[in-house]
C-alpha cells in the first residue's frame, strides 16, 4: 500500500499540517520524542510507520488512504465500486454517482469522477483508469453510512436510517425571521420564507444554475442549509446561508453552531446578509466566482 508523509497527508486532506498533527496528538497515534515524533502503538496500528532518509532524516508516513478525522479508520478496509454500491440498494452505478456528488463526497472531472475532502472523510479512495480518467473506490461500510442512507432512501432493506435530530439546528427554528407566516413562489416553484430568500433563489435561477431550497447538510448532525448549488453547474458544490437578523439571541446562537459545523466538515459556504440583498448581483457573483462558478 502506498504511504505519504505527515505533510502530505494534510494537503490530501485539506487542512495544515499543524491542524493534523494536533489530531494525531489528540487520538494519540503521536508523541512527541525529544526533538522529534514518533508513534504510538496505537499509531502504529493505524498504519503509520517511520522511515529513514538520508536527506530529511527520519519522519511519519501513513497509508495514503488514512484519514484520522473519518470516524473509522478505512485504511484496512475492503474497498469496492459504486456497481457494488448499487447493488445493495437497488440502483444503478449512475445513479450512486449522482448522489455521492449531490451529498458533495466526489466532484465531475475532466473524464469521471474526483474526490473531495468529505469524501475523503468518508473513506473514499480516488483511482485512476488507464485511459487517464479517475473514479472512486469506498469502504464496504460505507452502505451503512447515515449520511448515504438518508439520500438514497433504500426500500426493502434492513438497513435503518440513523439521525441527530437537534432541534437547535433544523428547520424547527426557521420561523424566527422577519416574515415567519409568509410562503413565496419562486420562478423555479420553489417555496421560501421572505422576501430575501425569494430574491436570492430568483437569481440562482436567471443565472441558470441548479440549485436546491432548504437542503441537509451531508454531516452527522441534522443541519438544513439555506440553498445548495450542487457541482454539476461547472463550479464547485456549495452551500448558501442567508443571515437576515442580528438583534435576536437563539437566532444568532443558530448562527454560530451552523457555522461551526461548516468549517468542521470543511463545507464551502456563501454567507449572505440582509445589507448584500439591495446589491445581490453586485455581490453574489463575486462570491460564485470563488468557487469556479462564473456566472457573468
Amino acid at each position: 500500500m502506498k504511504t505519504i508523509s505527515t505533510t502530505a497527508l494534510s494537503k490530501e486532506i485539506g487542512i495544515t499540517s499543524k491542524e493534523l498533527f494536533d489530531k494525531l496528538l489528540d487520538l494519540k497515534l503521536i508523541y512527541r520524542n525529544e526533538d522529534k515524533w514518533s508513534l504510538t502503538d496505537k499509531g502504529k496500528e493505524a498504519g503509520g510507520t517511520i522511515v529513514v532518509n538520508e536527506k530529511y532524516g527520519e519522519y511519519i508516513v501513513w497509508p495514503e488512504i488514512f484519514n484520522p478525522f473519518s470516524a473509522v479508520n478505512h485504511a484496512n478496509k475492503v474497498l469496492i465500486t459504486v456497481t457494488k454500491i448499487g447493488e445493495a440498494f437497488n440502483v444503478s452505478n449512475q445513479r450512486v454517482n449522482k448522489i455521492l456528488s449531490e451529498i458533495g463526497w466526489i466532484e465531475e472531472a475532466i473524464k469521471g469522477w474526483s474526490i473531495t475532502t468529505l469524501g475523503k472523510n468518508a473513506g473514499g479512495v480516488q483511482k485512476e483508469h488507464q485511459s487517464g480518467g479517475t473514479f472512486v473506490l469506498w469502504p464496504e461500510t460505507i452502505i451503512d453510512d447515515p449520511i448515504l442512507l438518508r439520500s438514497i432512501k433504500p426500500s426493502g432493506t434492513n438497513h435503518i436510517e440513523k439521525l441527530n435530530n437537534n432541534p437547535s439546528l433544523t428547520n424547527p427554528d426557521k420561523p424566527i425571521s422577519k416574515y415567519p407566516d409568509t410562503l413565496l413562489k419562486t420562478k423555479d416553484g420553489h417555496l421560501v420564507r421572505s422576501r430575501a430568500e425569494l430574491i436570492i433563489d430568483n437569481m440562482l435561477y436567471d443565472y441558470g444554475l441548479t440549485h436546491a431550497y432548504e437542503r441537509e447538510l451531508p454531516v452527522e448532525e441534522k443541519v438544513l442549509s439555506d440553498f445548495y448549488i450542487p457541482s454539476k453547474n461547472g463550479g464547485k458544490a456549495v452551500y448558501i446561508e442567508f443571515w437576515g437578523i442580528s438583534n435576536n439571541e437563539k437566532y444568532l446562537e443558530r448562527k454560530h453552531i451552523k457555522q461551526g459545523i461548516y468549517k468542521k466538515y470543511n463545507l464551502n459556504l456563501i454567507e449572505i446578509e440582509d445589507k448584500h440583498i439591495d446589491n445581490l448581483d453586485g455581490h453574489l457573483p463575486k462570491l460564485l466566482l470563488k468557487f469556479n462558478i462564473n456566472v457573468e
